[in-house]
C-alpha cells in the first residue's frame, strides 16, 4: 500500500503533458498555480479588450446597436424607443447600464437625463466646449451722435464733444462707444487739467467696412441718404475727417508727466501771445 501511494505521487510530480496543456481546452485538467500567473489572457483578435470581455457576438451587436441610435439622436432616448430596435424580451435596462460602464472614463459618457439616455461630455472636458457669445444691442441716440462726432471731429475731448451736440455728454456714454472698441484716448489736450482727447480704431474701420476714416460719407451723400435735416444753414460744412495716427502738435502723450505738460502748456499759451501781438 505504501508503494502504491509513492508511485501515485511521482507520477503527479514528473507529469509535463499536464503543464504544457495548462492553456488548453475547458476540459482539460486544471493548470497549477506556476502556470496560472504565466498564461497570457485570451481574447478575440482584433477587438477591444472591453468587447472581448463580452458574453457573446449576439450581446456586442446589441449594444451596437444601442450605441448608434444614442449617438445618431438629436435628443434623448428613452427605453421604450430603444427596446423596441433589439428582439423582445431582451433586458434594455442591463444593456444600457453596460454600455454606461464602457463610456465611464472615457471622453464622452452616457448619461439618464429625465428618465431617458443620451451622450453627454464628460463633466471634467465640460470647459472645452464653451461658448462664449457676444449679445448685440443698440446704441442710444446719445451715443450715436457721440460716434459721429468723435469720427469727423478726431482728435476731440468731452467738452468739445459737449459744444457740438449743445447738451451734455454723460461719462457712461463714452464708456459705452470704449466697450464696444470703436474709439479709443488718443493722448492729452494741451490745454489746463489736460482733457483726454478721443479717436476712431482699427475695429471701428472694419465693423463699418471702410477702408480709411476718409471714406466716411460727405455732405452730399448725407444728403442723399435722408440723415441731415433739409433745413440747414447755407454755411454748414461737414468736417472732413482724419485718421493721423501721430499726436497732433496740441496734444499730449497719455502718459505725459506734470513737468512735460506744464511745459507744453507754457509753450502753448506763449504761441497764443504772440499770435495776439501780430494782431
Amino acid at each position: 500500500m505504501p508503494d502504491h501511494v509513492s508511485k501515485q505521487s511521482g507520477i503527479n510530480d514528473n507529469a509535463p503533458e499536464a503543464e504544457g496543456d495548462a492553456s488548453g481546452s475547458p476540459g482539460d485538467a486544471p493548470a497549477t498555480g506556476a502556470a496560472q500567473v504565466s498564461a497570457p489572457q485570451q481574447r478575440p483578435d482584433g477587438l477591444p479588450s472591453n468587447i472581448a470581455a463580452l458574453p457573446s457576438a449576439d450581446r456586442r451587436e446589441k449594444l451596437r446597436i444601442l450605441e448608434a441610435l444614442l449617438f445618431a439622436a438629436p435628443q434623448p432616448l428613452d427605453p421604450e424607443f430603444l427596446a423596441r430596435h433589439l428582439p423582445a424580451g431582451d433586458d434594455i435596462g442591463a444593456l444600457l447600464d453596460e454600455l454606461k460602464g464602457f463610456y465611464a472614463g472615457r471622453g464622452v459618457n452616457l448619461v439618464r437625463v429625465a428618465g431617458k439616455w443620451a451622450f453627454r461630455t464628460a463633466e471634467d472636458l465640460s470647459y472645452l466646449l464653451e461658448r462664449h457669445a457676444s449679445e448685440e444691442r443698440k446704441l442710444s441716440k446719445a451715443a450715436l451722435e457721440t460716434m459721429a462726432i468723435i469720427a469727423y471731429h478726431q482728435p476731440v475731448t468731452r467738452a468739445e464733444i459737449e459744444e457740438i451736440r449743445g447738451v451734455s455728454t454723460s461719462a457712461g456714454t463714452i464708456d459705452i462707444l470704449l466697450e464696444t472698441g470703436w474709439i479709443k484716448p488718443r493722448g492729452r489736450r494741451r490745454a489746463p487739467g489736460r482733457p483726454l482727447t478721443y479717436g476712431t480704431t482699427q475695429q471701428f474701420l472694419e465693423h463699418f467696412g471702410l477702408d480709411s476714416i476718409r471714406d466716411l460719407p460727405g455732405l452730399a451723400e448725407l444728403r442723399g441718404a435722408g440723415l441731415l435735416d433739409g433745413n440747414l444753414p447755407p454755411d454748414f460744412k461737414v468736417p472732413e475727417p482724419t485718421d493721423v495716427a501721430a499726436l497732433m502738435p496740441d496734444e499730449l502723450p497719455l502718459d505725459a508727466g506734470d513737468e512735460e505738460a506744464e511745459q507744453a502748456e507754457m509753450a502753448l499759451e506763449g504761441e497764443q501771445g504772440g499770435e495776439d501781438e501780430q494782431e
